[in-house]
């Protein structure tokens, strides 16, 4: 057996082209993990019943953005990117969890090298047993279908490891050097949505947010800060105030600077690159925001790579 550790690094993947959004949008609805509609045995066919009708919809998101998701190549450089931070005894793995490369892919690249030492890290800072929960869930899964032999360790979240919190920190000062006078900027936190019964079941997934927001804004006493979650779907109630209306409210109030920080992304993909940059930047736009802007996400900035890797050693 190999002497090396293996990184497998999860992620939540995207659809590769216009043609696999359907069967990207199946495998999300069909996991138990994130929704639950009806009993077990019905949750397929209704699955395949709503990616259906919401693909064509959501395929004009994705039209507008290149095609696809860029989650792939964005999570396959940060595996690549941190195997070089950590030299020799770690070989870096990606696993999808609902797109390609699937967990039982990356699993049969690790037992090829004779590798059976596994860290599993979670590119979610923030844990949510519909996020983490759910690669975690599978990983076993896989790891049982395999009868692989390893020795498997977590890194669940790192919502507040100091090195997070300096990678954002860097990005939110970059996004705040473009304005004028910081002072008149109001920075918007939008985290991913969530069902208010996740959080009501005892989920920490809004705690671990509210305690990121507070340690980033420690750095940033100046500015008016807020948070608010994006990415609802459904008719049961969500997390709030969402996105939207927190951006219609501050454009009530005057706003005309505003900078997004999208939180729970550690990567640039549709909910950054459609939801943000085009939808909300149109309707701030139609509100009177006249300067709207994003940070950029984490992808493999040196600062967050660092973080990644003192994460691994750690462990």
């Amino acid at each position: 057996m190999s002497e090396k550790t293996a990184v497998l690094l999860l992620q939540m993947g995207g659809p590769d082209s216009l043609d696999a959004i359907r069967p990207f949008l199946y495998n999300l609805f069909s996991d138990r993990d994130i929704i639950r509609i009806g009993p077990a045995f019905l949750q397929p066919m209704i699955a395949g019943l709503i990616s259906r009708r919401r693909s064509k919809k959501v395929s004009e998101y994705y039209k507008k953005i290149g095609g696809k998701s860029p989650i792939r190549e964005l999570t396959q450089q940060q595996a690549v990117e941190l195997e070089k931070a950590l030299g020799d005894n770690y070989r870096c793995f990606v696993a999808m969890r609902y797109w390609k490369p699937f967990t039982g892919e990356a699993l049969a690249a690790i037992k090829r090298e004779g590798i059976n030492k596994v860290i599993a890290l979670s590119l979610y800072p923030h844990y949510s047993r519909a996020t983490v929960g759910s690669s975690i869930n599978e990983l076993e899964r896989e790891l049982a279908r395999s009868g692989m032999k390893t020795e498997l360790s977590y890194i669940r979240h790192f919502y507040d490891h100091p090195l997070y919190i300096a990678a954002l920190t860097e990005k939110i000062e970059k996004g705040l050097a473009g304005f004028g006078d910081r002072s008149q900027v109001q920075l918007v936190f939008s985290a991913h949505g969530l069902p208010q019964s996740f959080i009501d079941s005892g989920d920490p997934y809004l705690d671990h947010i509210q305690c990121t927001v507070k340690l980033t804004m420690e750095k940033f006493g100046d500015v008016s800060h807020h948070l608010a979650f994006q990415s609802r779907a459904g008719p049961v109630k969500w997390l709030e105030p969402s996105t939207e209306a927190k951006i219609a409210d501050l454009a009530a109030a005057g706003c005309k600077q505003l900078l997004m920080v999208p939180l729970s992304f550690v990567s640039d993909h549709i909910e950054t690159l459609y939801e943000i940059d085009i939808q909300y930047k149109e309707e701030a736009a139609a509100l009177g925001i006249a300067d709207f802007r994003r940070t950029e996400a984490l992808n493999s900035s040196p600062a967050f790579i660092n973080c990644l890797a003192e994460l691994v050693r750690a462990a």
